[in-house]
C-alpha cells in the first residue's frame, strides 16, 4: 500500500455502520498486520501496539457489529492522543483502498477479555471493519458534510499550496462531526488549533477531539506527500491565541 493510495481515498471514504459479520480471510488479516509494521507515527518516541479482536472482545455502547475490531494501545505521555489519531486514520484510509468498511468507535471498549493495559501500553482507540453491507465509499465529495474551507483556516483558499493541502484536511472525520481543527499562518509554516469544547460537551469530546487533531494532520501530510513535499510536525508551544488550544506547528520542506 502506498500514500498515494490513501491520498486518493481521503476524497471518497465513509464511515461503515452495517457489516457482514463473515471473517475476513486470513490473508487480508494477514495483509493489514503487515501494513501496520509500516506506518508512520507523529511521534516516533511513543511506544504503541495495535490488537485485531473479535465481536466478543468489545463492549461498544452503539452496537455497531463488525467481524473484526483493531485496538491502538499507547504509552499514555506527550501527544499520545494526536499520535493514536494519526496512526489510526492511515489504517482507515488503508482499509477503505482495499474497499472494506471501517468506523471509529470512540466509546467502545475491549471488554476483560483483553487486558486494557498491554505491556505498559493504556488502551485508547479502536477502529471496526470488515466487508460493508452497502457502499464503502462516497460517489463524490459533495456527500462530506463539512464546515467550509474559511471556517478551519485564515489562510486564503487563493493563496499558493492552501487548498491542496487543507481541502483534504478539511474532509477529515472528527467525532460527531464536531471538526475542532482551525490553521493559521502560511502554507509553508502553519500553526495548528483546537477549538475547545463548550462547557457541555467538554466531558464527551475533549479526549476525542485530541484525537481528531492527529487524523487532521494525517491528512495533512498525506497532502503534502501528495505534493511531492516533507510535512514536519513540532508540539512545543510557541505562540497564543484567545480561544484556541495550541496543538502543533506543520512546516512544509521541499
Amino acid at each position: 500500500m502506498t500514500n498515494p493510495d490513501l491520498y486518493q481515498a481521503i476524497f471518497k471514504r465513509r464511515s461503515v455502520r452495517k457489516y457482514s459479520l463473515k471473517p475476513l480471510p486470513g490473508d487480508v488479516i494477514a495483509d493489514l498486520q503487515h501494513y501496520l509494521g509500516k506506518i508512520k507515527p507523529l511521534d516516533p518516541s511513543i511506544l504503541t501496539l495495535f490488537a485485531v479482536v473479535n465481536q466478543n472482545e468489545v463492549s461498544d455502547p452503539f452496537r455497531i457489529k463488525a467481524p473484526h475490531y483493531l485496538c491502538l494501545f499507547s504509552e499514555p505521555q506527550g501527544s499520545y492522543l494526536m499520535n493514536a489519531g494519526f496512526l489510526l486514520q492511515q489504517v482507515d484510509l488503508y482499509l477503505s483502498s482495499r474497499g472494506l468498511g471501517s468506523c471509529w468507535l470512540g466509546l467502545a471498549k475491549p471488554t476483560e477479555a483483553v487486558p486494557t493495559i498491554v505491556t505498559g501500553l493504556h488502551y485508547v482507540i479502536m477502529l471496526a471493519f470488515g466487508e460493508a453491507e452497502g457502499p464503502v465509499h462516497r460517489a463524490s465529495t459533495d456527500e462530506f458534510k463539512r464546515k467550509t474551507f474559511s471556517d478551519i483556516t485564515d489562510v486564503p483558499y487563493e493563496a499558493p499550496l492552501a487548498a491542496e493541502l487543507l481541502e483534504p484536511v478539511r474532509l477529515a472525520p472528527s467525532a460527531s462531526n464536531t471538526q475542532p481543527w482551525f490553521f493559521t499562518g502560511k502554507p509553508e509554516e502553519l500553526t495548528v488549533w483546537r477549538k475547545p469544547s463548550n462547557l457541555l460537551q467538554a466531558a464527551l469530546y475533549t479526549r476525542m477531539n485530541k484525537i481528531d487533531m492527529g487524523i487532521a494532520l494525517c491528512h495533512l501530510w498525506l497532502a503534502a506527500d501528495h505534493l511531492g513535499k516533507e510535512m514536519y510536525f513540532s508540539f512545543e508551544p510557541t505562540v497564543k491565541r484567545p480561544g484556541l488550544a495550541f496543538m502543533a506547528k506543520a512546516t512544509l520542506s521541499g
